[in-house]
């Protein structure tokens, strides 16, 4: 059993796993009850053995968990990782833990989010209005760009260097914390990995962060609303980094299929690199 301590910081407040030598800082991303489900009751849960590793149903309250690099090998570079799960799921394992472990040996803060979803009633996933179900994810995904920007001195991250990784509906988190309206409150990169809007597509503003998308063509769920994004973008003027996978069908996040598409984290840190953020500010190319 992990030691939690915790204390409040500028409203927010601050969980620190002391036992814990994987997990940083959970920080809640709200000061009290997240705006909008002041009434929401259900339970959260996590289940830890399943075929995308651990997932948590029922999220009431948003949080960031941080994965700091070791001292002395920062970049100073920070990644907010939404994991996907239709809304109703967060895999946080596969899209989540096992990510930000891999940027963190990296020098690469990452942060996992773990963003309000709806409330999951029974078995398999509810049809329902991507759009609604998401405004609660995308809110808190804004909120967690503000929230590591504000404490970016203390976890060694710099403000104009924070990006946004989302999977799946969390792509949909991540592209809306791209297209919002207010432009200094984006992210500084931003990548979706079998994501986009799935709703109504968004107005696509003039100018946009760096942007990384990468899909498989055999994806069964994703396939048309990212194309769909993909063909708004560059209508808008925009020319994203695009990696487009014969195989590896949808949520393959870091597992190993013997597919094309198990290089997409190879070609997303290659991504990284050529923009100079896999090391520090100022320091040249080797």
């Amino acid at each position: 059993m992990h030691r939690t301590l915790r204390w409040t910081l500028g409203g927010i407040v601050i969980a620190c796993l002391a036992a814990s030598p994987v997990h940083g800082q959970v920080v809640n991303l709200w000061p009290g009850t997240a705006p909008g489900s002041d009434h929401w009751t259900q339970a959260e849960r996590r289940i830890e053995e399943t075929p995308v590793g651990p997932v948590v149903f029922n999220v009431v309250t948003p949080t960031l968990t941080a994965f700091l690099p070791a001292s002395g090998r920062s970049t100073g570079t920070g990644v907010i990782i939404a994991p996907g799960g239709a809304f109703v799921a967060l895999a946080v394992g596969l899209e989540g833990a096992d990510l930000a472990r891999w940027l963190q040996a990296r020098g690469i803060a990452a942060f996992v989010l773990k963003y309000r979803i709806m409330e999951k009633r029974g078995d398999g996933i509810p049809r329902m209005d991507m759009d609604t179900a998401g405004r609660f994810g995308i809110a808190d995904g804004i909120q967690a760009i503000k929230v590591v920007r504000q404490h970016a001195a203390e976890w060694g991250v710099r403000p104009d260097r924070v990006g946004f990784l989302g999977f799946s509906a969390g792509g949909m988190v991540s592209s809306a914390t791209v297209l919002q309206p207010d432009s200094a409150a984006r992210p500084n990169f931003a990548a979706i990995v079998y994501g986009a809007p799935f709703g109504v597509m968004p107005p696509i503003p003039h100018r946009l962060p760096p942007l990384f998308l990468a899909w498989a063509q055999d994806d069964p769920v994703a396939l048309e609303p990212v194309e769909r994004f993909y063909t708004a973008l560059r209508a808008a003027g925009q020319r994203p980094e695009v990696h487009i996978f014969s195989t590896g069908g949808h949520g393959f996040g870091l597992r190993k299929q013997g597919t094309s598409s198990d290089h997409w984290i190879d070609a997303l840190y290659g991504w990284l690199e050529a923009q100079g953020l896999t090391r520090p500010a100022g320091q040249p190319a080797r």
